[in-house]
């Protein structure tokens, strides 16, 4: 083989390198189709290298070792698309509903749920008594109803949908009035702004950040008005000097200017947080005493899957159904059978804190984090042994996702500190911290002051996390 006149002929074939000892475990675990499509792309970027002339890489094709050099490459890349792939985790990071890791936990009842809707057909959309087309709202709507005392309900895929649903069915093209202090942005950088205007509404901001009064809204009320706003700020607070104008004062305003008055509450909280131990937060039928329409989430304080709820009064929601947006939004037949079997936890009350995995880890005591922290204690030090050195640390947990933004609840937790080496601590720390994301369920804790933090507030199998922690490579 003449490789020195035509280097392409030192480059293994697509074929060969698929027969491979080393890409056996990657073609069973990630399949052939996908590891194929890795190797051509190895093999095309080393193509252009020598049609670029690379000056490294003649002595690079000509080493003993370029099969195996390939193959750790596809290997690393086939991993990389692993890593990116959804996938469970371990959330010690001690934020309960992190919005990165997926929110609300679902409890079995749903899960069970889910996967019978999932794997047969069902009557998503199908009246059983008349034989016809029914609406799937349906199935959802009477127990809304009943849980927070509105007359009628809808449902969508999450709470700012809910909110341009409404905005774009209630005031398309006239102006929403709301406080500039609640002017939110509500993750990812979307805006109340933005949702307003993608609702094709005009924004109309009253009063100032921090003191809004009821003449402000008084004085820009006018024949362009659509509707009255007010966003509960769910995931900030202003002190200080401060005025908000109340609920039932706006509800009167906007009866008087013949417009309705919606709130977006956001947190979607249906119980009193205070019989919890938790600070008070308002909630749904709280709000609908004095709203027409309330917006809400289903998967934060809810404590169930991505969705958006409107509740209200039923003149309003069955315009908000006949917005064609409403079918572009709806919900599928899965999100729809997890968040009835979430609702349907509600109906028993002195069960729900162990029933729903969002209350059970708000409400786990500081003792039996403690005694999960004494129970994984001897597993992880032997791991990390050489490495790191653990303790036992007190450490605070948050709700998160925007709910009780200023809560703090007391935790206990694990710190592994790096032990001093030749390579820099941070850069010790990093290391340990990627490795535990490396495993085959993802560890994610939190990085502070020198030491990687593993709250294990949200920990419910301390044996699934020490099986794999022989995996651990530092």
């Amino acid at each position: 083989m003449d490789t020195k006149n035509n280097p392409y002929r030192s480059l293994p074939s697509v074929a060969k390198l698929l027969e491979a000892d080393a890409l056996q475990p990657a073609i069973a675990a990630a399949g052939f189709t996908v590891v194929k499509e890795v190797i051509q792309a190895e093999i095309d970027a080393w193509r252009k290298r020598i049609a670029a002339q690379d000056e490294e890489v003649a002595a690079e094709l000509a080493s003993p070792e370029l099969s195996a050099k390939l193959c750790r490459a596809i290997l690393a890349t086939v991993s990389e698309r692993q890593q990116q792939a959804l996938k469970p985790v371990f959330n010690l990071s001690g934020i309960v509903l992190h919005t990165n890791l997926g929110r609300a936990r679902l409890p079995a009842e749903a899960i069970a749920l889910v996967s019978q809707v999932a794997a047969e057909y069902s009557n998503l959309e199908f009246n059983l008594e008349d034989g016809k087309r029914g609406d799937r709202d349906t199935h959802l709507e009477a127990l809304i109803c009943h849980l927070t005392g509105a007359e009628a309900a809808t449902i969508v895929n999450n709470n700012a949908a809910a909110v341009m649903l409404v905005l774009n069915t209630l005031a398309a093209s006239k102006e929403v009035l709301i406080s500039r202090g609640e002017l939110v942005e509500i993750g990812g950088s979307f805006r109340i702004p933005d949702v307003m205007r993608s609702a094709n509404c005009l924004l109309r901001e009253v009063g100032t950040t921090n003191r809004t009064h009821l003449h402000d809204y008084q004085h820009n009320l006018g024949v362009h008005s659509g509707l009255i706003m007010k966003v509960h700020t769910s995931n900030y607070q202003i002190q200080g000097f401060t005025n908000a104008v109340s609920a039932s004062a706006l509800a009167n305003l906007a009866s008087e200017a013949n417009i309705p008055f919606v709130e977006d509450l956001g947190s979607g909280c249906l119980l009193d947080m205070q019989q919890y131990g938790l600070p008070a937060e308002p909630t749904v039928s709280s709000r609908l005493a004095h709203a027409d329409l309330v917006t809400f989430s289903g998967d934060k304080l809810l404590g169930g899957p991505q969705a958006g709820i409107v509740a209200g009064k039923r003149e309003l929601i069955e315009k908000i159904k006949a917005n064609p947006l409403k079918r572009a939004l709806r919900i599928d037949k899965l999100t729809l059978a997890a968040l009835q079997s979430v609702l349907e936890l509600y109906l028993k009350p002195h069960t729900l804190r162990k029933t729903l995995p969002m209350l059970r880890d708000l409400t786990k005591s500081r003792t039996a984090i403690k005694q999960c922290c004494e129970e994984l204690m001897p597993a992880l030090g032997e791991s990390l042994n050489g490495h790191a050195d653990v303790a036992i640390v007190d450490c605070d947990s948050q709700v998160g996702s925007g709910s009780l933004p200023q809560e703090i609840l007391a935790s206990q937790g694990i710190a592994i500190t790096p032990q001093p080496g030749e390579t820099g601590s941070g850069s010790k720390l990093q290391a340990i911290a990627d490795a535990f994301r490396a495993l085959p369920k993802p560890v994610i804790g939190r990085m502070h002051d020198g030491k990687l933090i593993f709250d294990l507030r949200c920990l419910d199998c301390v044996d699934e996390f020490k099986a794999q922690l022989a995996q651990l490579a530092l």
